[in-house]
């Protein structure tokens, strides 16, 4: 699933006619995927903040369609494959957040940066390639110039719930 999934977002990643004729919201309906529910806040804090011309996603973990969480810790529990189907999760939920709260990946401009932490063991050096599963598909609904931002890829030895990958993001609005 994860080989067939990236072939196709290469394909419309590389194919520039396609990304200059569908808009954000068909690009995500051609990638197949479901989007799981929008997390409500587990504490003091707001899963999204519009502020002038940008939108800041707080951190997300990877949320299923069923609700829970995918858990474990990369290189104990998880394999790195299974740790970019975790980070390709959480991209999902963090566009679930995006649609719940604006209505449409077409009021983004752009992916700004992200910020991908890594719940694995210590000699796991990895990092990017599992991030790499929610960048991949960021550039699927907003092409390689505007779905590729800064980022930084990092390991931490815990992350809450033991979930695999947490990431926060900031867009620029239309």
């Amino acid at each position: 699933m994860n080989k067939l999934f990236s072939q196709k977002i290469y394909k419309n990643y590389f194919n520039k006619n396609n990304m200059d004729t569908l808009t954000p919201d068909q690009r995500f309906t051609q990638t197949g995927l479901t989007l799981p529910p929008a997390p409500a806040p587990l504490g003091v804090y707001k899963p999204c903040l519009i502020d002038g011309k940008y939108l800041y996603l707080s951190g997300h973990g990877p949320v299923q369609n069923d609700k829970t969480l995918i858990i474990g810790r990369i290189g104990e529990v998880l394999d790195m494959e299974q740790g970019k189907l975790a980070a390709r999760q959480v991209g999902l939920t963090m566009l679930s957040t995006i649609f719940t709260n604006l209505g449409s990946f077409n009021k983004i401009k752009r992916v700004m940066k992200v910020l991908g932490m890594v719940n694995c063991v210590p000699s796991f050096e990895k990092h990017p390639y599992i991030i790499n599963g929610c960048s991949e598909l960021f550039a699927a609904v907003w092409g390689t110039e505007n779905g590729v931002g800064v980022r930084s890829a990092v390991g931490f030895a815990s992350l809450p719930d033991n979930i695999p990958v947490e990431i926060e993001a900031l867009f620029e609005l239309v």
